[in-house]
């Protein structure tokens, strides 16, 4: 199956954390779009590796993405090594998508750095027709590099290349973040507080998306760095 984009995390719940509505809106315009998690989470102070598996699915199903699978890397410990790049690779040239989506160039999580930095590498490396890889039916893959590799925005407020419009997906991001119960705020639970557990975290998912929309003169937006100049055909297609 071909994918238009393919959306990586270091953990279930980075993505729809950091493009969550860019997935919707690109998801309501007709794109293909998957999700690969690098790791099931099995560190997290919250809930459990089985746990965060459900709630992946249930995000997954909420946003409309057409597959999503978890590589199953070593949470916290995982190295940006060619053991790791191979198995990014393969989800590439499985899927070959023309934009990827990863975590954040630099971050409070440790994982999330490491994570952006082995999907941006994995994604040149993909593109070399002498790294041999072999699909799950025992046949060679075809070299694929994405056109654009995006890394997306999460605990730490990075200064975005470039914002989506996100208005009115708001509510689709949401929804897929609740679909994590266990991670996030809930008055009733008797889990551990964490940095990301708290109702002024999840407010500020939604003050942020405001915030840069605001500042483009729209109801919400996300932001993205690049890793090559932004290109526009013409001047007018900036809004």
């Amino acid at each position: 199956m071909k994918l238009d984009i393919l959306a990586f995390g270091a953990h279930p719940d980075d993505v729809e954390l950091g493009a969550g509505a860019t997935i919707a809106k690109e998801i309501s315009l007709g794109k293909k779009v998957g999700i690969v998690d690098l790791t099931r989470g099995e560190l997290g102070t919250r809930g459990t590796a089985e746990i965060r598996d459900a709630e992946a699915k249930a995000a997954a199903e909420s946003l409309g993405v057409v597959v999503r699978e978890n590589l199953e890397l070593a949470d916290g410990f995982f190295q940006n090594n060619s053991e790791s790049q191979l198995l990014v690779i393969e989800m590439i040239r499985k899927y070959r998508p023309e934009v990827v989506l990863c975590n954040a160039i630099r971050d409070r999580h440790i994982d999330h750095g490491k994570g952006s930095a082995l999907v941006s590498e994995a994604c040149f490396l993909s593109g070399l027709i002498k790294i041999e890889t072999i699909d799950a039916q025992g046949a060679t893959q075809q070299a694929w590099r994405p056109k654009q590799v995006y890394h997306y925005i999460q605990w730490e407020n990075i200064t975005p290349d470039f914002v989506v419009n996100v208005s009115g997906f708001l509510a689709h991001k949401e929804a897929a973040i609740l679909a994590y119960g266990s991670q996030f705020f809930n008055p009733d639970s008797k889990a551990p507080q964490t940095p990301i557990s708290s109702k002024n975290f999840l407010d500020s998912v939604k003050y942020r998306a405001q915030d840069l929309g605001r500042l483009i003169g729209v109801a919400a937006a996300e932001g993205f760095t690049v890793e090559r100049p932004v290109a526009v055909e013409q001047l007018d297609h900036l809004i």
